[in-house]
């Protein structure tokens, strides 16, 4: 596959234009970001797990040399295991001790198999998961999105919306970052998702004023009324400040509880941390399962975990809307994507930034998933490509995986899930195993 990026991994671009680039990851991992502590709720803090995401991603690339570019936000696989931290707690300062404890015993178990990797290589990776079994497991990533993407076009942010108001506001975002990075110049091929979201919160703002000033709800996408109550300079809820008032509330039952509950979670993203890797390794034609090599992601991954749960509660994964956004723009440089990272603590301090992010409607980024999610699964359908599909065998594999993944398979055992993405791999990898067999034997 040629390189053909605009910025490489140890480009630097001019700070001006790094600052707008930074600007527009933050824009594509922002919602995600924030939604988790929303789920789980217990008073999360949304701009602490914003400051503990861009903690995790300055460990992550201190881990990986700054060879990998890429944005880790607040992992949704870990929703459940934060719940039952909560759920398992005699106090509410007790559950954010549990969220805490739980997110460095998942980091532990990712140092664990770092470990083991160092050891052994990587090799047995390749051969447990080669192109058949990891591109449509990437493709699947992009593919089990598209129902929140879907989802969120037809959704502005004041309860009583019209879907067909927002789904013309929402079509409207996602043409124009089409047009953008399709017909416009080099700076606006760069950044097609801030000029996407730019016309889309337009768009919004004039139905908004015209459903103001004619009394009708139904035009009203975004929800003004979230500025008047704004703090100028607020410091995030961290959660170590309040898991320490619970500290003497825990005991090793609730140690045992939290383990429960995160460490099989551990073992199940790290299937889906090897795909993201492949994913962008795929993307910027360089192999980071070897250089910077997976034992050093891993670390990366487990250890910023860890310190992005210290201040934000929620463990940190990869995230696929950055790499679809380096995908897209072809600007891979790491030194953005740090920038990122600082831009997301330092935005998390300031209310009216804040503010203005989260009042942006959730049409508008919808149109904005479905180009990145899309891309996601069309990178994925690259790979199979490289797969002869005339063969039975690599057919069936495949299968295996798009149609279970498609349809939604999980599987839950007590407080633990697996989650779709891995039921699906972990399918393809049996399938690709058992189907062999004669294969290696002849």
């Amino acid at each position: 596959m040629e390189n053909k990026l605009v910025y490489d991994i140890h480009d630097k671009p001019k700070f001006g234009a790094m600052l707008i680039f930074a600007f527009q990851q933050v824009l594509a991992i922002l919602a995600a970001t924030i939604l988790v502590p929303v789920i789980v709720g217990n008073g999360m803090s949304q701009s602490a797990a914003l400051f503990g995401a861009g903690v995790g991603t300055i460990v992550y690339q201190l881990f990986t040399k700054f060879k990998s570019p890429v944005f880790l936000g607040s992992s949704f696989a870990f929703i459940g295991s934060m719940c039952a931290a909560f759920a398992g707690a005699v106090s509410t300062s007790a559950g954010y001790a549990g969220l805490i404890i739980g997110a460095t015993l998942a980091g532990f178990v990712y140092v664990v198999i770092a470990i083991v990797v160092k050891i052994a290589g990587v090799n047995w990776i390749n051969k447990l998961m080669p192109v058949v079994v990891i591109g449509p497991t990437v493709a699947l990533i992009g593919l089990s999105l598209a129902v929140n993407a879907v989802n969120d076009l037809k959704v502005g942010k004041v309860e009583g919306g019209s879907p067909y108001v927002a789904l013309i506001c929402g079509i409207i975002t996602l043409f124009s970052i089409f047009a953008f990075s399709v017909y416009g110049k080099k700076m606006a091929k760069l950044i097609p998702f801030i000029l996407g979201i730019i016309v889309g919160y337009i768009v919004a703002t004039i139905f908004t004023v015209i459903g103001i000033a004619t009394d009708n709800v139904q035009l009203q996408l975004i929800n003004f009324a979230a500025f008047k109550d704004m703090t100028i300079f607020a410091v995030p809820d961290f959660s170590f400040i309040e898991a320490l008032k619970g500290v003497k509330d825990i005991d090793a039952s609730f140690i045992a509880t939290v383990a429960v509950a995160y460490v099989p979670v551990a073992f199940v993203v790290f299937a889906e941390h090897i795909a993201d890797h492949k994913n962008l390794s795929s993307i910027i034609n360089k192999d980071l399962l070897e250089d910077p090599g997976l034992h050093r992601t891993l670390l990366g991954d487990g250890v910023g975990s860890m310190a992005g749960a210290f201040f934000g509660g929620c463990p940190n994964t990869t995230y696929g809307e950055s790499v679809g956004c380096v995908a897209i723009t072809r600007n891979a440089s790491v030194v953005t994507i740090t920038t990122t990272a600082v831009m997301c603590m330092v935005i998390s301090f300031f209310g009216p930034f804040v503010t203005f992010l989260a009042s942006i409607p959730n049409c508008v980024m919808g149109g904005v998933c479905i180009a990145l999610y899309g891309f996601i699964a069309v990178s994925g359908l690259k790979m199979v490509q490289k797969v002869d599909l005339n063969e039975s065998r690599n057919l069936f594999v495949v299968s295996a995986i798009l149609i279970p993944g498609i349809g939604g398979l999980s599987v839950t055992f007590g407080k633990v899930t697996i989650t779709t993405i891995a039921c699906a791999l972990i399918l393809g990898i049996v399938a690709n195993l058992l189907l062999n067999i004669k294969k290696k034997a002849d």
